[in-house]
């Protein structure tokens, strides 16, 4: 099966999970749900824990992005298709955001064998992303690779396309608790302007005063 196949299976069944947060109008929940046997509550899919090595050689967990929001995104340095019209779209995300430590970037590459740190470091100071605020990581291949799927961002080794790997070009956002709230196409300059909306809309979010019960 074609990954661009597999991709509108994937994203389409995550539609069709998505469930609406409490108050009107708020982002969605997206993944796959389950149900709290003795409430009924709905228990929202959450990104699993991980431990990755980033361009500094620093080890990053969940923990790095206690009380923040993040966009993560999945790439390798040698991409020739689809990862430099991303990572165009996440400087954005970056810049917009450069001085804001309510949000954080994750980028993961999926080429671990030849995206050392020492090569991760050089792409990131190439992009201009100098700050602790965007990580770029790698890791245990099968690691990255199922951490993946918690993406919607499935990704293939696929030695007859341009690169060698077949992947998805989505940005992502994450909120404190672990949750995809959004996604975008990040190689469509126009889907990312309502990606940053998005953003925008769940840092307003977190900004509300809680209700009076």
């Amino acid at each position: 099966m074609k990954i661009t196949t597999l991709f509108g299976i994937i994203v389409t069944s995550l539609v069709l999970v998505a469930c609406n947060s409490s108050g009107k109008g708020e982002l969605k929940y997206y993944g796959f749900h389950d149900t709290d046997p003795n409430t009924g509550d709905t228990i929202y899919h959450q990104i699993r824990d991980f431990s990755f090595v980033d361009q500094d050689s620093q080890e990053i967990t969940n923990a790095y992005f206690n009380d923040k929001i993040y966009i993560a995104d999945f790439f390798f340095t040698s991409c020739p298709t689809i990862c430099p019209k991303v990572k165009a779209q996440m400087l954005r995300i970056y810049e917009k955001y450069q001085d804001d430590d309510r949000v954080a970037l994750l980028s993961h590459t999926i080429d671990v064998k030849r995206d050392t740190v020492g090569k991760l470091k050089k792409y990131a100071k190439g992009l201009g992303a100098d700050s602790p605020q965007w990580r770029f990581v790698t890791g245990d291949r099968d690691s990255i690779y199922a951490i993946s799927y918690d993406y919607i961002s499935t990704v293939l080794e696929a030695p007859e396309v341009p690169g060698g790997f077949d992947h998805s070009g989505w940005v992502l956002l994450i909120d404190k608790d672990r949750h995809l709230r959004a996604y975008a196409d990040g190689t469509k300059e126009e889907k990312v302007d309502v990606f940053l909306k998005q953003i925008d809309q769940l840092l307003e979010e977190y900004d509300k005063p809680e209700a009076v019960q």
